[in-house]
């Protein structure tokens, strides 16, 4: 299953139907607008084997430099993402696709901070299953709570992702 509706907050168990979704995904978008990217990150909990997730595939693109990024508005636009502006999330082009919500667009500039920690956190849950373990229990608790409010449910993540951000930092 693909798709989040507006307003709402759900989770599904992991399925390998989405790293085969974004598979297809970064491929139309490499033939779209494939010049201006440095790379294609499959983020957030969909790009971790095992994890529950809310059924939307978080897609991270590297671009060369921000203004790039408006570059390629107009080609994401044909896959069916709509532009929603660089006010969204801090540092990046932000695209959303879909009724209910199959897709989503971070572009950042390469080595933008936010790309690199999530590209951390991911890696970090990845290779280490006591930390995917407990994260999966946190969100299912958020996601009980916040059925109606995404924001809410996101805010009540961070102190578990600083709290593993944090120890990466320390053994660099």
């Amino acid at each position: 299953m693909l798709g989040l509706p507006r307003g709402e907050v759900f989770l599904i168990p992991w399925t390998s139907e989405w790293e085969k979704e974004f598979l297809v995904e970064k491929r139309q978008i490499e033939n779209i607008i494939g010049q201006h990217t440095v790379a294609i990150h499959h983020i957030g909990s969909t790009s971790v084997s095992g994890l529950s997730a809310k059924p939307i595939i978080d897609i991270a693109i590297e671009i060369e430099t921000f203004e790039e990024g408006l570059a390629c508005v107009t080609g994401l636009k044909t896959l069916g993402y709509k532009y929603r502006g660089t006010a969204v999330l801090p540092e990046r082009h932000y695209f959303n696709k879909g009724e209910p919500r199959t897709h989503r667009i971070h572009m950042y500039e390469s080595g933008n901070k936010y790309l690199v920690e999530q590209l951390q956190f991911r890696d970090y849950l990845r290779n280490n299953k006591t930390a995917r373990i407990e994260y999966e229990k946190l969100k299912q608790e958020l996601s009980q709570m916040n059925i109606h409010d995404k924001h809410q449910y996101a805010e009540d993540k961070s102190n578990f992702v600083m709290s593993i951000l944090n120890r990466i930092n320390k053994k660099m």
